[in-house]
């Protein structure tokens, strides 16, 4: 594995030019991981506390490896130390959780002088996600809702309808049918649905409402991640 040795570099009392190396070499990488994120990510969920901790955790994770060294019975006081921390920080995004891990492994691999290992690594997974952010599997919405239509019997095609649907949404699934007692006599039909577009919400409601015989239609959106 091509590293550098910074000359004469010892595990069991790291030097401070090595420590400062390892330390200024996961923080560039880390820098590069939230970069990418933050140009790949698409949302209101980008926010500036977690972008800055992708950064930090890779220096944090380089001064943990540092400190271990060499020595078994560091690890495993720093692994004693590390387990009674505990950590409330919901990610609801298994995305948030993989950039996380990404900057650890960063800056373990920093921590041990693998800097080859290091730098392959966060250009691949970099690359990787830029791909990904353009490639197809990005194309469907984040938006996930609640449909219900109720329209005039004689007049009620579900098949219509549902055509519309699929134009405009990635899934769609009939929940409930109901016919309610009125007069003139109409049907209520209740969706789950995801949109294949964010910004067509509205354009979906608009051509339900211009079919014949529709007497009522309501569109609830929301996003489908959570905090994160």
């Amino acid at each position: 594995m091509f590293d550098f040795d910074l000359l004469t570099y010892d595990p069991d009392t790291p030097s401070f030019y090595g420590i400062l190396v390892a330390t200024l070499f996961s923080f560039f990488l880390s820098s590069l991981i939230a970069i990418t994120y933050q140009i790949t990510t698409v949302g209101l969920y980008r926010r500036a506390h977690f972008i800055q901790s992708i950064v930090l955790i890779g220096m944090v994770a380089a001064l943990i490896m540092q400190a271990i060294g060499d020595s078994v019975a560091r690890g495993l006081g720093i692994l004693g130390a590390l387990s009674i921390i505990r950590f409330r920080t919901a990610m609801e995004d298994p995305r948030n959780i993989t950039f996380i891990f990404a900057s650890l492994g960063v800056g373990i691999a920093a921590g041990v002088l693998g800097f080859t290992v290091a730098l392959t690594g966060t250009l691949i997974f970099c690359l990787a996600a830029i791909i990904l952010r353009f490639s197809p599997l990005s194309r469907q919405g984040n938006l996930v809702g609640d449909l219900r239509v109720r329209s005039l019997q004689p007049a009620d095609n579900a098949s219509v309808i549902e055509e519309q649907l699929g134009q405009y949404c990635a899934f769609h699934r009939l929940e409930q049918a109901r016919h309610l007692d009125s007069e003139p006599p109409q049907r209520q039909l209740n969706y789950a649905l995801r949109l294949r577009d964010d910004h067509r919400g509205e354009e979906l409601a608009d051509r339900l409402r211009g079919l014949h015989g529709v007497r009522e239609v309501r569109l609830r959106l929301r996003h489908e991640t959570g905090r994160l």
